[in-house]
């Protein structure tokens, strides 16, 4: 089946909510990729990235649902503004993350490394020894001069984008 820019717009809620979902979920399940298959740990930022899509996603399929199950209007245009302030949100950290990395402004201090806990068991000096830190500010793998945090930027922005277009689409009167 071919989708005109007519149908396209015809939903727009619809439209939106599949393509911040697919996207969203895409996006995490490549993190997930980097993390497990190919052996990237992340750093804090990286994971407090992930929430505005484990936020996102769900909220996008809500829109669907209440799209397909004839929501008000009202209704679908509040979801889909919430869900471009989530993905701004989202954008917003990538930015963060990406200038931190490029050591425009300093990171947050739990990026220096794990914390250490002399009451647990073991030598303190054993602990440090075997701490994996994964640094905030030191780019694990970049693409033409882009790291995943900037990808991240760039996805969740469009993703904002998309979300604001489909609410601006259906405020405006045209169906779900």
């Amino acid at each position: 089946m071919q989708l005109s820019v007519d149908e396209i717009c015809r939903r727009p809620a619809v439209t939106a909510g599949i393509a911040v979902a697919a996207v969203g979920a895409a996006t995490i399940a490549g993190a997930w990729f980097f993390e497990y298959g190919v052996g990237l740990a992340p750093c804090p930022l990286c994971l407090e990235q992930r929430w505005p899509y484990y936020w996102g996603v769900p909220l996008a399929l809500l829109v669907v649902l209440g799209a397909q199950v004839g929501a008000q209007r009202k209704a679908l245009v509040a979801g889909l503004a919430v869900l471009a302030l989530v993905m701004l949100w989202g954008a917003g950290l990538g930015v963060f993350h990406s200038g931190v990395e490029w050591r425009w402004w300093p990171g947050p201090q739990d990026c220096s490394g794990a914390g250490f806990s002399a009451g647990a068991g073991g030598s303190l000096l054993e602990q440090m020894r075997t701490a994996r830190v994964v640094r905030c500010d030191e780019a694990a793998w970049r693409f033409l001069g882009l790291s995943l945090a900037g990808y991240n930027a760039i996805i969740a922005f469009a993703l904002s984008a998309i979300a604001a277009w489909g609410a601006a689409v259906t405020l405006r009167g045209r169906t779900n």
